[in-house]
């Protein structure tokens, strides 16, 4: 049968017809659907914490449904790599923190590339690590200490959460500044390290505020300094590493915002601007106060430049500690 002039019309119109939907769904502006926040960590830690906070006001602000998908394991790289894998499309955000910098150098080869692999968003909350001290430990304060270890090298230990884990990278840092030798005791996990700092079968640790203040309330253990540039507001009373001891001193525990490398840097801003919204509502400062963090949200050029700084601090102290995970 011979196509009549309207039916030919019809025939080329039809891929544009069939095309159409497609072509829609590439326009529609960002977000249309919802986002999903990958925190490579197990639920109910520091991470996850910030991450459905977060969550919740970015829904608020977007219009769109915000789902926290926890991937622990692999000192945080499984859940790494599937942020690294996903679309580029801004449909997958990474929260992470420090172990994204000190896998860089810790892990022998990675799946990803921690630097390459990402782009920045937004610096979402800060806080500092607290050098806690055994109940029976004889010291004071962080200056005797680092007398008491220069007057007998190897003879006080510190424990950590794991080799290779910022705790014990931070006081590899310390180490090296006061120029000391102690003996690291790595535990799998903060809480298997603080039943041990509790009976004093370590002198020290740095650990995160969050686990270990309600200890130090009780008395249970005794914090020596704490390891940000300025006091932290859940431990006023207690120095900093550089008021007692270490002038210039500053490491932080940190959470921020990544997008797979590809993504539309417009998207990247957007999403730090809600961010940062976020971060500065009311109801998430007190959350994130009563768990001893800051809250900061930030842009992506500023999370980029401390990125770098972040990669030259713990890059140094992986190489000195001498760890290295395969």
């Amino acid at each position: 049968m011979t196509a009549t002039p309207a039916r030919r019309s019809l025939l080329r119109l039809a891929p544009a017809v069939l095309l159409a939907p497609a072509l829609a769904r590439a326009q529609d502006p960002w977000p249309a659907r919802s986002l999903r926040i990958i925190v490579p960590f197990a639920a109910g830690g520091g991470a996850d914490a910030v991450a459905r906070a977060l969550a919740q006001k970015l829904q608020e602000g977007l219009g769109q449904q915000v789902v926290v998908d926890n991937r622990p394991g692999g000192a945080g790289n499984i859940g790494t790599e599937a942020a690294a894998r996903a679309a580029p499309d801004g449909y997958t955000v990474l929260l992470t923190g420090p172990s994204h910098v000190i896998n860089a150098y810790l892990f022998r080869s990675l799946p990803f590339d921690p630097v390459r692999g990402f782009l920045p968003v937004s610096l979402l909350t800060s806080a500092p690590y607290v050098l806690a001290a055994a109940p029976n430990l004889p010291q004071r304060g962080l200056a005797e200490l680092i007398a008491a270890a220069r007057a007998a090298p190897g003879s006080i230990s510190y424990g950590s959460a794991g080799n290779g884990t910022a705790g014990h990278l931070a006081m590899e840092m310390v180490k090296a500044a006061a120029g000391i030798d102690m003996v690291h005791v790595p535990y799998r996990g903060s809480p298997a390290l603080l039943t041990d700092l509790m009976a004093g079968r370590v002198a020290v640790a740095f650990d995160n505020i969050i686990s270990s203040s309600g200890a130090i309330a009780a008395g249970q253990l005794r914090a020596l300094a704490v390891s940000g540039s300025r006091r932290a507001q859940a431990l006023p009373q207690v120095p900093t590493v550089a008021e007692a001891a270490l002038p210039g001193f500053d490491v932080t525990v940190w959470q921020g915002a990544l997008l797979p490398a590809g993504t539309d840097p417009a998207i990247a801003a957007r999403l730090a601007a809600e961010c940062g919204t976020a971060m500065r509502a009311p109801e998430i400062r007190a959350r994130m106060d009563a768990l001893g963090v800051e809250a900061i949200g930030g842009d992506p050029d500023g999370f980029a430049r401390f990125l770098a700084a972040e990669h030259g601090r713990w890059g140094d102290a992986v190489r000195r500690s001498g760890a290295r995970l395969d």
